[in-house]
């Protein structure tokens, strides 16, 4: 198979993921994450930032926690646009006592880790300018150093900036799965999709389009082997690729039709198929914007 890239402009868009309670859910994310609510039905909603929509709730009918030893969601990670913005989302979590798992600086960014009732992995981080991203051999090169806590919490209270939800310009900066192989994981991400591999490492591989250190993380850590979780079991349901036109939606869908994966086409923006591990994939040209959308992509 030849050789395929993304176009540089590719993202990723939006995260649906089920969870046992949606009213439990969406206190979680609103109070304690500041999300905002754009658009509700009786079992689930549509949250994000200002107008942008970041992440999608479900909830699951006889819902049973994700197993462990299996794959799917590892964390989805939410990417504020400044340090002072980070600033200003911990200080929130510090003052609501909202319990975080973790924090590191990844030398790239700066990230802090928490989960969500159901024990869905959350990140929210920033980036430090590209210029100053470390390279080796043209991989970026991440780590998990310490963050000075006590100096971004002071910058916060410098700031004396009112709480008022997730800044604008806050959106999903990358997905990060957990998966049974990561050989297959790269024959799919960067052989077929055409990611491009920007670190591998003690059993993680890190890929993106564009240069980004990295938009789909992907690991074996407590999932080697293991199999896809339960269809009730709370966790990832899928996660969107954005693409910035039709034309790149077309030369996906030729390049995947010509493989054994099911390719679902609901409409002309939007393809939907599952990565080896049974982890869901929305390929689109156009942001997802309504629940109704959601649902087509949950069928």
């Amino acid at each position: 198979m030849e050789k395929f890239t993304l176009s540089p402009e590719t993202h990723t868009g939006l995260v649906t993921i089920a969870v046992s309670s949606l009213d439990r859910s969406l206190e979680y994310y609103q109070q304690s994450l500041g999300f905002q609510v754009l658009e509700q039905s009786a079992q689930s909603a549509l949250l994000g930032a200002g107008d942008t929509a970041l992440l999608a709730l479900v909830e699951q009918e006889q819902a049973q926690p994700q197993p462990p030893h299996t794959t799917g969601l590892y964390h989805f990670a939410i990417l504020v646009p400044s340090r002072e913005d980070l600033a200003y989302v911990v200080l929130h979590l510090a003052q609501s006592r909202t319990p975080v798992d973790g924090m590191a600086d990844h030398l790239v960014s700066e990230a802090f880790y928490l989960s969500d009732p159901d024990g869905n992995g959350i990140e929210i981080y920033r980036d430090r300018p590209r210029s100053e991203w470390p390279m080796k051999e043209n991989e970026v090169q991440m780590a998990n150093a310490p963050i000075d806590v006590d100096a971004l919490l002071a910058e916060a209270q410098s700031q004396n900036r009112p709480w008022n939800g997730l800044p604008a310009g806050t959106r999903l900066g990358h997905m990060h799965l957990r998966v049974a192989d990561i050989q297959k994981a790269e024959e799919f991400y960067h052989d077929l999709l055409g990611f491009d591999i920007m670190q591998s490492w003690r059993g993680a591989l890190f890929v993106s389009a564009g240069g980004y250190h990295h938009h789909i993380g992907l690991n074996t850590w407590e999932s080697q082997g293991a199999p896809p979780p339960p269809s009730n079991a709370v966790g990832l349901r899928f996660y969107t690729l954005q693409l910035p036109n039709d034309a790149e939606l077309e030369r996906i869908y030729e390049r995947l039709r010509t493989t054994s994966y099911l390719v679902e086409r609901s409409d002309d923006h939007t393809l939907a198929l599952r990565d080896p591990f049974g982890n869901g994939l929305l390929v689109t040209s156009v942001p997802i914007t309504t629940l109704a959308t959601i649902q087509a992509g949950l069928q």
